[in-house]
């Protein structure tokens, strides 16, 4: 074994031994990093996949379940599914019907607001690992900065001491309103297990470079980025991008292939979701090629900070009373 190699392999024992990693999975986190899929160190040592399969949208569990284990056959190992999204049956099943072992797939999912609680969190979190059919999560977000945040937020916590949850998440903490950055900091400030990441909406026409200066840089947060590649009210925009075009077919690759190899040499993680088999082939082949500094900057100059969801916090306030809470 290569000193290098040996190097990196006790890097994750000892994360492993820090954060009750099941050991098995130091040696499968090797093997991933070893095939290109890069691991992100999160701030509290546990090492999570940045490249994943979104299920929002997924229109059944059946379909869902589908979407996922073809996601499982082609290499990955990063599921993200949500209360909220109705899919979470679904995802479950696909890791049962996997056949890989619990500790080799990242399963993340998000309480919502309805979720929220002192007397309410604990239950919903339990009744997450049931339709999910695990015994831990690996990453848990609030999904929505409204409502009984902080309640949910600390009963997180406890279930994260008691081994249900493996990192924290805070998502869609990037409203331009004084009360949602002021929640954000009142959270930062009374949090015992500060969040590991934050989740947004991220791609190269919106390259969130104030999120990044603002909350994931000050709070040492990994940033994951949900509709990576535009979706559905981009109405393709981003694949349709001409520069996008020119260097993906410079290296033999699709636009979504390019701009999601960006996202990954940014140091992003990204979920991007398909229920189409062939594309969710097409979004993890992506690691058998190289995007130059060049067309890096390329990319990088693309950035209109032109987000194609905008619902304002008003409005989330509005629409995050109802949901699935059932």
């Amino acid at each position: 074994m290569k000193r290098r190699d040996f190097i990196r392999m006790m890097s994750f024992a000892v994360a492993a031994t820090a954060t009750g990693y099941p050991k098995a999975q130091i040696t499968n986190l090797l093997k991933l990093e070893e095939a290109g899929v890069p691991i992100a160190t999160l701030n509290n040592g546990v090492k999570m996949p940045r490249l994943g399969i979104g299920t929002f949208l997924q229109p059944s569990n059946e379909v869902c379940r589908a979407s996922v284990l073809s996601a499982l056959q082609n290499g990955f190992r990063h599921i993200d599914t949500a209360h909220a999204y109705n899919d979470e049956e679904g995802c479950g099943q696909a890791v049962k019907d996997s056949g890989l072992k619990r500790e080799d797939i990242w399963v993340t999912s998000k309480l919502w607001v309805n979720d929220y609680g002192n007397d309410i969190t604990p239950r919903a979190i339990d009744e997450m690992l049931a339709r999910l059919q695990v015994d831990y999560i690996d990453l848990l977000y609030v999904h929505q900065p409204v409502g009984r945040v902080l309640e949910a937020y600390h009963a997180m916590e406890v279930a994260y001491r008691a081994g249900k949850i493996r990192a924290l998440g805070i998502s869609n903490f990037d409203y331009p309103d004084e009360r949602c950055e002021a929640l954000l900091k009142e959270l930062m400030a009374t949090a015992e297990i500060k969040p590991q990441v934050l989740q947004v909406e991220c791609h190269p026409y919106a390259q969130r470079l104030d999120v990044k200066e603002k909350i994931v840089k000050p709070y040492n947060l990994q940033l994951e980025c949900w509709y990576p590649l535009g979706g559905q009210w981009s109405n393709g925009a981003l694949l349709q991008d001409e520069t996008l075009k020119r260097i993906g077919q410079a290296h033999g690759k699709s636009a979504a292939q390019t701009i999601l190899r960006w996202h990954m040499q940014e140091g992003h993680s990204a979920i991007p979701g398909s229920k189409n088999p062939d594309h969710i082939n097409e979004n993890i082949s992506i690691f058998d090629f190289e995007l130059s500094d060049a067309e890096m900057a390329e990319i990088r100059g693309l950035n209109k900070e032109q987000r194609f969801y905008n619902a304002t916090y008003e409005q989330t306030m509005g629409f995050a009373g109802g949901g699935p809470r059932r």
